[in-house]
């Protein structure tokens, strides 16, 4: 199993206020790296529900590296991977975003939701939130961090190659006729 999951956080409800990131990387079913950061938003607005959830304050960014930034020791976790978050829609709305309001250029990788992969491998659970699946394997976390919450999904993949036994990545989507595609900017 080879892999990158990812997560982050927003500081209000615009896809491109992403306050936190994190990278974990996964190569033959071991964990082997990770990447995490506080990021300073374009727009230092932060909404009072999404500060309830995750903790993360405009004073906590406010002299932290921006998404551009970043984006030269984040990229390569990335290029060239499969890249899997837990509901991928909207961990991958935020780095669209985030491309776009600064201009950088769109990586090149495959992706997967670690949601819809949970949904086919365990079918009976009673809702597919991380912290409910993460309570169903004893896994202890804390929910919103995003480095703890890319932990999360990527044991949440190496528990699902066990549970469909299989030996790799593409089994498994292939076993459980998971949808990859290929992420685009726009």
């Amino acid at each position: 199993m080879n892999f990158v999951a990812i997560d982050f956080e927003t500081a209000n409800s615009s896809r491109s206020s992403a306050c936190s990131v994190a990278v974990v990387t996964v190569q033959n079913s071991q964990v082997t790296g990770s990447f995490y950061s506080l990021v300073r938003p374009a727009d230092l607005k932060f909404d009072y529900w999404n500060t309830k959830i995750h903790g993360i304050t405009a004073d906590d960014v406010r002299h932290q590296p921006d998404f551009a930034q970043l984006w030269p020791r984040l990229k390569p976790y990335l290029q060239q991977q499969t890249v899997i978050a837990h509901n991928a829609a909207f961990d991958f709305s935020v780095l669209r975003s985030v491309l776009n309001v600064y201009g950088l250029e769109t990586p090149s990788f495959k992706h997967f939701c670690t949601v819809s992969m949970a949904k086919r491998v365990w079918p009976n659970c009673e809702n597919y939130r991380l912290s409910t699946l993460a309570r169903a394997f004893a896994i202890d976390f804390e929910h919103h961090h995003a480095l703890h919450d890319a932990r999360v999904c990527a044991m949440l993949a190496l528990l699902a190659k066990d549970e469909v036994r299989v030996d790799n990545l593409e089994q498994l989507i292939a076993k459980l006729k998971m949808r990859v595609q290929t992420f685009r900017a726009c």
